[in-house]
């Protein structure tokens, strides 16, 4: 009989031909058996910090330890993912998203609020109460009363020497003929026990799956790398944007006001009235018209200001230049990853140019704080409302700017106003 090497899991093996001989029943051993194992020391694990933080929790030193309790899943689970590869090829990816706040407080506190936390927690205490207990039994039974039967000609004659003789004292053997039938009793009992164990390591691994790695987190997984895909491509193009206007400030910028100077210096040389003046004044002109016009592109690519001094004095800069009056309330600890700030401060710009240019307001304001680990960014006025991203009002490309770095857009304008743009971005302060 050929051994099916096609199978995924111990349910294929199982189901297909050749079971016994394919590696699928021994593999379903050494899964319960390790279980065993993990569960023994998961029990003593939780056992020792339960008492060492009771017993330190009148002097509060213990709270901490009690409070480990919530996380000792996690990397019991962890190892269960990867012991599942004995019965499941299938990969079993963990189902917790990245921290977006950097360090141990940001990593609590996104741990606690999941439900595949908990999930764990609720693996690893039946692990350790449950599971491993009865995997005991039924190794025992499935395999240590056949193997005992299976060595029965052996024991009759070593330890008898052919005499009667006691197998584990649950059954004489008087004879070889007897001998010999118990022993194949116990191949019989040990192939029913290996189909047995494949059915209990099939259901053991099935349940630690919807545990630890359910079926959608699969997806999930594939939103994170998409995720993380997405934020590094945001940052390329941050860099390349950010080297963009580095060429064109220290390059073609410096060539037109070298430039826009020689003609300059020309125009001093040239005889007054002459037809070379006036060609030598329009250059000079068109040179100037050049130099502000690259001097705008400069600054819409991205901003010198925002590069050196933060997100506060390019939301002000941009406040200056409005031709709406601007009152601006920036409050920041510190610098914010770049891809952030850009978006702020471009959704800012566009907004205020979306101001000056639909809302007829005779003043506006900007909002920006940090809460909670997360940008928060508006811009208002007092003109007559009414703004509704549907009707290309530049709204819709704002929110596809934030979505971009993970944020969300909201927007009120009843008709009369006023009007309000909100933006909330995670980030992390510093750099």
């Amino acid at each position: 009989m050929g051994r099916d090497e096609s199978a995924r899991n111990v349910w294929e093996g199982l189901a297909g031909r050749g079971y016994l001989l394919s590696p699928w029943p021994w593999r379903a051993v050494l899964y319960l058996l390790t279980g065993a194992l993990t569960g023994a020391f998961v029990l003593v694990g939780l056992v020792l910090l339960t008492v060492a933080g009771g017993a330190l929790a009148v002097v509060l030193v213990g709270l901490p330890l009690l409070g480990c309790l919530a996380f000792a899943g996690l990397p019991v689970a962890a190892l269960e993912r990867r012991r599942l590869r004995l019965v499941d090829r299938e990969e079993a990816p963990g189902a917790h998203a990245e921290p977006v706040v950097p360090g141990l407080r940001g990593w609590l506190a996104v741990r606690v609020r999941e439900r595949a936390t908990w999930r764990e927690l609720g693996h690893a205490v039946l692990t350790a109460c449950l599971w491993w207990p009865a995997e005991v039994l039924l190794l025992a039974v499935a395999l240590g009363g056949p193997l005992a039967a299976i060595a029965t000609p052996v024991l009759f004659g070593t330890v008898g020497g052919g005499r009667e003789t006691k197998v584990l004292k649950v059954w004489t053997v008087t004879g070889w003929p007897a001998a010999c039938a118990a022993c194949l009793g116990g191949m019989l009992l040990l192939a029913a026990g290996l189909y047995v164990l494949g059915v209990a390591a099939g259901a053991r691994g099935a349940l630690t799956r919807l545990l630890v790695a359910p079926r959608g987190s699969d997806l999930g997984a594939r939103v994170v790398e998409l995720t993380r895909s997405r934020a590094r491509l945001v940052d390329a193009f941050e860099a390349e944007r950010r080297r963009i206007e580095r060429d064109l400030h220290d390059g073609a910028q410096q060539r037109l006001v070298a430039l826009s100077m020689a003609l300059g210096l020309a125009r001093l040389d040239a005889p007054p009235g002459s037809a070379l003046a006036g060609q030598l004044a329009r250059a000079h002109e068109e040179a100037g018209a050049a130099l502000a016009e690259l001097r705008e592109l400069i600054q819409g690519i991205h901003p010198r200001v925002l590069v050196d001094h933060g997100l506060p004095a390019a939301v002000a800069d941009v406040a200056d230049r409005s031709p709406v009056p601007v009152e601006t309330r920036c409050a920041l600890p510190g610098r914010l990853p770049d891809a952030v700030e850009a978006a702020a401060y471009f959704v800012v710009r566009e907004a205020l140019a979306n101001v000056a240019k639909h809302s007829g307001a005779g003043r506006a304001w900007v909002r920006v704080a940090l809460r909670e680990g997360r940008l928060v960014a508006e811009v208002g006025d007092d003109g007559r409302g009414g703004a509704d991203a549907a009707r290309g009002s530049g709204i819709t490309g704002l929110a596809d700017r934030v979505s971009v770095v993970g944020g969300r857009l909201a927007l009120s304008s009843p008709v009369g106003g006023p009007t309000v743009l909100r933006v909330e971005m995670p980030c992390a302060a510093g750099r």
